[in-house]
Protein backbone atom coordinates (compact mmCIF):
# COMPACT_ATOMS: atom_id res chain seq x y z
CA UNK A 1 0.00 0.00 0.00
CA UNK A 2 3.10 2.43 0.61
CA UNK A 3 6.52 2.39 -0.67
CA UNK A 4 9.37 1.66 0.92
CA UNK A 5 10.17 5.03 2.86
CA UNK A 6 7.32 5.20 4.95
CA UNK A 7 7.52 3.95 8.26
CA UNK A 8 6.72 0.27 9.00
CA UNK A 9 4.28 0.96 12.19
CA UNK A 10 2.43 2.78 10.03
CA UNK A 11 -0.73 0.80 8.66
CA UNK A 12 -4.63 1.31 8.41
CA UNK A 13 -6.95 -1.84 9.36
CA UNK A 14 -10.25 -2.73 7.55
CA UNK A 15 -12.06 -2.83 10.39
CA UNK A 16 -11.20 0.12 11.84
CA UNK A 17 -9.29 3.31 11.38
CA UNK A 18 -6.60 3.99 13.84
CA UNK A 19 -5.44 7.44 14.50
CA UNK A 20 -2.10 8.33 15.41
CA UNK A 21 0.19 11.16 15.76
CA UNK A 22 2.95 11.87 13.88
CA UNK A 23 5.66 14.84 14.76
CA UNK A 24 7.07 16.23 11.60
CA UNK A 25 10.43 18.12 11.77
CA UNK A 26 9.87 21.74 10.19
CA UNK A 27 12.65 24.52 10.52
CA UNK A 28 12.33 27.61 12.06
CA UNK A 29 12.48 29.37 8.84
CA UNK A 30 9.62 27.46 7.50
CA UNK A 31 7.81 28.91 10.90
CA UNK A 32 8.36 32.19 10.32
CA UNK A 33 7.59 32.40 6.52
CA UNK A 34 4.50 31.00 8.11
CA UNK A 35 3.77 33.25 10.61
CA UNK A 36 5.20 36.19 8.70
CA UNK A 37 2.49 35.61 5.73
CA UNK A 38 -0.41 34.20 7.59
CA UNK A 39 -1.05 32.03 4.46
CA UNK A 40 0.24 28.58 3.28
CA UNK A 41 3.92 27.57 2.74
CA UNK A 42 4.34 25.48 -0.16
CA UNK A 43 7.07 22.49 0.37
CA UNK A 44 7.45 18.54 0.33
CA UNK A 45 6.70 16.05 3.10
CA UNK A 46 9.47 13.59 2.84
CA UNK A 47 10.55 10.42 5.41
CA UNK A 48 14.36 11.21 6.00
CA UNK A 49 16.70 8.36 6.09
CA UNK A 50 19.58 10.10 8.15
CA UNK A 51 17.09 11.22 10.90
CA UNK A 52 14.14 8.44 10.98
CA UNK A 53 11.84 11.49 11.00
CA UNK A 54 8.97 12.58 8.39
CA UNK A 55 10.23 16.11 7.18
CA UNK A 56 8.83 19.11 5.68
CA UNK A 57 11.15 20.96 2.93
CA UNK A 58 10.05 24.48 1.72
CA UNK A 59 9.95 25.53 -1.67
CA UNK A 60 12.00 28.90 -2.11
CA UNK A 61 10.49 30.26 -4.93
CA UNK A 62 11.69 33.52 -6.17
CA UNK A 63 8.57 35.99 -6.77
CA UNK A 64 9.11 38.00 -9.86
CA UNK A 65 8.10 41.79 -9.30
CA UNK A 66 5.08 43.56 -10.10
CA UNK A 67 6.81 45.24 -13.44
CA UNK A 68 4.63 44.51 -16.39
CA UNK A 69 6.56 42.03 -19.06
CA UNK A 70 5.32 44.16 -22.26
CA UNK A 71 4.16 47.82 -22.88
CA UNK A 72 1.95 48.30 -25.24
CA UNK A 73 3.10 50.76 -28.17
CA UNK A 74 -0.28 51.08 -29.92
CA UNK A 75 -3.26 49.16 -30.23
CA UNK A 76 -4.13 48.30 -33.82
CA UNK A 77 -7.70 47.37 -35.52
CA UNK A 78 -6.82 44.00 -34.96
CA UNK A 79 -4.34 43.38 -32.65
CA UNK A 80 -1.33 45.58 -31.05
CA UNK A 81 2.58 46.32 -30.69
CA UNK A 82 4.28 45.45 -27.71
CA UNK A 83 7.57 46.13 -26.32
CA UNK A 84 9.50 44.21 -24.13
CA UNK A 85 13.25 44.42 -22.83
CA UNK A 86 14.76 42.53 -26.10
CA UNK A 87 12.22 42.61 -28.52
CA UNK A 88 9.31 44.66 -30.19
CA UNK A 89 6.14 42.08 -31.06
CA UNK A 90 3.02 42.56 -33.06
CA UNK A 91 0.21 40.91 -32.15
CA UNK A 92 -2.17 39.89 -34.97
CA UNK A 93 -6.05 37.84 -34.80
CA UNK A 94 -7.59 38.65 -37.78
CA UNK A 95 -11.21 36.59 -38.79
CA UNK A 96 -11.20 34.02 -41.28
CA UNK A 97 -14.59 35.42 -42.10
CA UNK A 98 -13.28 38.43 -43.92
CA UNK A 99 -11.70 36.39 -47.09
CA UNK A 100 -8.33 35.71 -48.08
CA UNK A 101 -7.78 38.99 -49.84
CA UNK A 102 -9.10 41.06 -46.98
CA UNK A 103 -6.81 39.50 -44.74
CA UNK A 104 -4.17 40.25 -46.64
CA UNK A 105 -4.70 43.72 -47.09
CA UNK A 106 -5.29 43.83 -43.23
CA UNK A 107 -2.04 42.50 -42.79
CA UNK A 108 -0.24 45.06 -44.83
CA UNK A 109 -1.80 48.54 -43.77
CA UNK A 110 -1.05 47.17 -40.06
CA UNK A 111 2.33 46.32 -41.03
CA UNK A 112 2.57 49.80 -42.21
CA UNK A 113 0.91 50.94 -39.31
CA UNK A 114 3.30 49.67 -36.88
CA UNK A 115 6.51 50.65 -38.77
CA UNK A 116 4.68 54.30 -38.56
CA UNK A 117 4.82 53.85 -34.84
CA UNK A 118 8.13 52.56 -34.29
CA UNK A 119 9.39 55.53 -36.43
CA UNK A 120 7.41 57.81 -33.67
CA UNK A 121 8.23 55.86 -30.95
CA UNK A 122 12.24 55.98 -31.96
CA UNK A 123 11.77 59.63 -32.74
CA UNK A 124 10.29 60.42 -29.44
CA UNK A 125 12.89 58.53 -27.61
CA UNK A 126 16.01 60.53 -29.21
Amino acid sequence: MFSSKWPKNLTFSSQKLKFMIKKINISEEVVARLFKSNKCVNGSLHFDKETGKITFRAYNRQYRSGEPHEVTIKNLEFGRIAESRQRIKVYESIPKKIGTQRICSVLERETKEAQIALIDLDIINQ
